[in-house]
Protein backbone atom coordinates (compact mmCIF):
# COMPACT_ATOMS: atom_id res chain seq x y z
CA UNK A 1 0.00 0.00 0.00
CA UNK A 2 1.07 3.70 -0.70
CA UNK A 3 0.96 6.34 2.13
CA UNK A 4 1.09 9.52 0.51
CA UNK A 5 2.48 12.94 1.67
CA UNK A 6 0.14 14.90 1.35
CA UNK A 7 1.68 18.18 2.23
CA UNK A 8 0.91 20.73 -0.07
CA UNK A 9 -2.00 18.89 -1.80
CA UNK A 10 -5.40 21.93 -2.33
CA UNK A 11 -8.13 19.43 -3.48
CA UNK A 12 -9.08 15.91 -2.78
CA UNK A 13 -11.34 14.50 -5.57
CA UNK A 14 -13.12 11.47 -4.86
CA UNK A 15 -14.83 9.55 -7.68
CA UNK A 16 -17.22 6.89 -6.83
CA UNK A 17 -16.32 3.61 -8.05
CA UNK A 18 -19.54 1.62 -6.89
CA UNK A 19 -21.74 -0.64 -9.01
CA UNK A 20 -24.17 2.26 -10.26
CA UNK A 21 -21.22 4.67 -11.23
CA UNK A 22 -19.26 2.03 -12.63
CA UNK A 23 -21.91 0.88 -14.90
CA UNK A 24 -22.27 4.45 -15.53
CA UNK A 25 -18.34 4.80 -17.11
CA UNK A 26 -16.96 5.03 -13.12
CA UNK A 27 -14.11 3.54 -14.35
CA UNK A 28 -13.69 5.99 -17.93
CA UNK A 29 -13.97 8.98 -15.17
CA UNK A 30 -11.36 7.79 -12.77
CA UNK A 31 -8.61 7.24 -15.84
CA UNK A 32 -9.85 10.62 -17.40
CA UNK A 33 -9.45 12.58 -14.04
CA UNK A 34 -6.09 11.05 -12.96
CA UNK A 35 -4.91 11.39 -17.05
CA UNK A 36 -5.95 15.20 -16.81
CA UNK A 37 -4.03 14.99 -13.39
CA UNK A 38 -0.93 14.27 -15.20
CA UNK A 39 -1.50 15.87 -18.11
CA UNK A 40 -1.48 19.30 -16.18
CA UNK A 41 1.25 17.93 -14.06
CA UNK A 42 -0.71 18.23 -10.94
CA UNK A 43 -0.01 15.36 -9.34
CA UNK A 44 1.07 17.19 -6.35
CA UNK A 45 -1.63 19.13 -5.81
CA UNK A 46 -4.67 17.35 -6.44
CA UNK A 47 -5.23 14.14 -4.48
CA UNK A 48 -7.76 10.93 -6.17
CA UNK A 49 -9.38 8.34 -4.13
CA UNK A 50 -11.78 5.53 -5.69
CA UNK A 51 -14.43 5.49 -3.15
CA UNK A 52 -17.35 2.38 -3.14
CA UNK A 53 -21.18 3.64 -3.51
CA UNK A 54 -21.73 7.69 -1.92
CA UNK A 55 -25.33 7.59 -2.21
CA UNK A 56 -26.84 9.39 -5.16
CA UNK A 57 -27.43 6.15 -7.65
CA UNK A 58 -29.54 7.69 -9.39
CA UNK A 59 -27.13 10.42 -10.22
CA UNK A 60 -24.08 8.24 -11.25
CA UNK A 61 -21.23 9.08 -12.10
CA UNK A 62 -20.83 11.03 -8.97
CA UNK A 63 -17.43 12.91 -8.04
CA UNK A 64 -16.95 15.19 -5.16
CA UNK A 65 -14.14 17.77 -4.96
CA UNK A 66 -12.89 18.70 -1.51
CA UNK A 67 -12.60 21.31 0.33
CA UNK A 68 -15.34 23.02 -1.45
CA UNK A 69 -17.54 20.42 -0.98
CA UNK A 70 -18.86 20.33 -4.29
CA UNK A 71 -21.02 17.17 -5.30
CA UNK A 72 -20.74 16.44 -9.40
CA UNK A 73 -24.03 14.53 -11.30
CA UNK A 74 -23.97 12.36 -14.16
CA UNK A 75 -19.99 12.93 -15.11
CA UNK A 76 -18.53 11.74 -17.89
CA UNK A 77 -14.78 11.53 -18.90
CA UNK A 78 -15.07 15.03 -20.41
CA UNK A 79 -16.82 16.42 -17.47
CA UNK A 80 -14.39 14.81 -15.27
CA UNK A 81 -11.52 16.41 -17.06
CA UNK A 82 -12.93 19.67 -16.89
CA UNK A 83 -13.47 19.15 -13.69
CA UNK A 84 -9.68 18.93 -12.60
CA UNK A 85 -9.60 22.22 -14.36
CA UNK A 86 -11.57 23.94 -11.98
CA UNK A 87 -9.62 22.48 -9.24
CA UNK A 88 -6.97 25.46 -10.39
CA UNK A 89 -9.69 27.48 -11.87
CA UNK A 90 -12.47 27.80 -9.40
CA UNK A 91 -14.07 30.79 -11.95
CA UNK A 92 -14.75 27.78 -14.24
CA UNK A 93 -18.52 27.12 -14.91
CA UNK A 94 -19.69 23.81 -14.58
CA UNK A 95 -23.05 24.77 -13.19
CA UNK A 96 -24.94 22.30 -15.65
CA UNK A 97 -23.75 19.37 -13.62
CA UNK A 98 -22.91 20.33 -9.85
CA UNK A 99 -25.51 18.22 -7.30
CA UNK A 100 -24.38 19.91 -4.29
CA UNK A 101 -22.88 22.63 -2.80
CA UNK A 102 -21.76 23.20 0.59
CA UNK A 103 -22.33 26.53 2.16
CA UNK A 104 -19.70 26.42 4.84
CA UNK A 105 -22.76 25.72 7.01
CA UNK A 106 -24.82 22.68 5.15
CA UNK A 107 -24.97 21.28 1.98
CA UNK A 108 -27.47 22.91 -0.72
CA UNK A 109 -29.09 21.03 -3.44
CA UNK A 110 -27.99 23.14 -6.80
CA UNK A 111 -29.34 21.26 -9.71
CA UNK A 112 -33.09 20.96 -9.10
CA UNK A 113 -33.48 18.00 -11.85
CA UNK A 114 -32.01 15.55 -9.69
CA UNK A 115 -34.45 13.73 -7.15
CA UNK A 116 -34.34 14.83 -4.11
CA UNK A 117 -33.52 11.50 -3.02
CA UNK A 118 -34.58 10.14 0.83
CA UNK A 119 -34.42 12.33 3.88
CA UNK A 120 -32.46 11.33 6.53
CA UNK A 121 -33.51 12.42 10.25
CA UNK A 122 -32.17 15.24 12.14
CA UNK A 123 -31.42 14.37 15.60
CA UNK A 124 -29.95 17.30 17.79
CA UNK A 125 -28.16 16.54 21.26
CA UNK A 126 -28.75 12.99 20.78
Amino acid sequence: MTTWNLNGTNSHVLICNGSSCMRKGGEEVTQAIRDEISHLNLDGLIHTTRTRCNGRCKDACVVIVYPEGTWYKAVTPAIGRKIVQKCMKPEMELQESVLYQYDFEKFIKVNEQSISGIEKPVKIGG
